[in-house]
């Protein structure tokens, strides 16, 4: 049974506590939220690899993907900070 909500704070109660349980019931089912990567984990270490050797540029390498420049610096950087 769906209940009436009286006034406005509780409607926004409401949505909240839905919302939440909706959340979490995806949660324990496996999902995750939010955007799928473009680029798995192969293609992202070759690029980073590619620029930080020098055997490609940032520029060639976002063109080769179909990304962006930025996106090709971001890659790059997270590589250097969990590499060895």
């Amino acid at each position: 049974m769906i209940s009436i909500p009286c006034s406005r704070s509780d409607v926004g109660e409401e949505i909240r506590e839905r919302t939440s349980a909706g959340l979490a019931a995806a949660r324990a089912e496996g999902r995750v939220g939010g955007r799928r990567k473009k680029l798995d984990a192969a293609k992202r270490r070759e690029i980073a690899e590619s620029v930080i050797t020098g055997r490609k540029s940032g520029a060639e390498m976002a063109r080769l993907y179909n990304i962006s420049q930025p996106t090709v610096s971001r890659i790059v950087a997270q590589h250097r900070m969990t590499s060895p």
